[in-house]
């Protein structure tokens, strides 16, 4: 998906290679420092600028490329300092750097985010997901039977090759950067700690809301 993952805030600990793909523990995130949680980002595509909100922050608007520094300094206050800091950016073009080792989107099931709020007795934001395409179905989980299975998708053909496993980062309120909920043993109350899949793009294309999605 264009500008998916594009930009990444390496740590100061991280050990990582220009235009190659690095694992997430590279990375500041949101697993170590809930704070980064309640970011939100809106992208001007045409100067590759992006506007940084936060609660406790000024926005920012800034074109991550030409200042990093910048970025880095808006990252750092919101990130325990105790671990490792927001160092420098990183950019992958063509993949960007996603949590799977192959370039993957996200499937995610409403259906089975609500059997988790059902689980929870309360409503959840799906922004604790943070996936790439939501489809609406009557059947919970039923993602986890697509795997190694085509699915079309508007015009484009995706095939997802494993769950997406999960982490402390969906225990974090996406409004606050606080942890509140404890979506973990709510997942393993299901059997597993997996919640939407992970797809490779078989077939590119445009998708638009509403666009049916359908295992072939």
């Amino acid at each position: 998906m264009p500008f998916d993952r594009l930009w990444s805030v390496a740590h100061d600990a991280a050990r990582v290679e220009p235009g190659v793909w690095s694992p997430c523990q590279n990375f500041s995130r949101v697993s170590k420092a809930p704070a980064l949680m309640a970011v939100t980002i809106r992208l001007d595509e045409a100067t590759e600028t992006v506007t940084l909100s936060h609660p406790d922050r000024p926005d920012l608007t800034v074109n991550p490329d030409s200042d990093p520094d910048a970025l880095i300094a808006w990252t750092v206050p919101l990130v325990p300092q105790n671990r490792a800091l927001p160092s420098h950016v990183m950019r992958l073009d063509g993949r960007g750097y996603t949590d799977s080792d192959f370039a993957s989107v996200t499937l995610c099931n409403m259906a089975s985010h609500h059997a988790v709020e059902t689980h929870l007795k309360e409503a959840l934001s799906i922004h604790r997901w943070r996936g790439n395409i939501w489809f609406d179905s009557q059947e919970p989980w039923v993602e986890f039977d697509w795997i190694d299975r085509d699915v079309r998708v508007g015009d484009s053909i995706l095939r997802p090759l494993e769950r997406t496993d999960r982490c402390l980062a969906t225990t974090t309120n996406p409004d606050t950067g606080h942890r509140d909920i404890e979506t973990l043993k709510a997942l393993q109350s299901f059997g597993h700690q997996d919640f939407s899949v992970r797809a490779r793009v078989i077939e590119g294309g445009t998708i638009r809301p509403g666009d049916k999605v359908e295992p072939l």
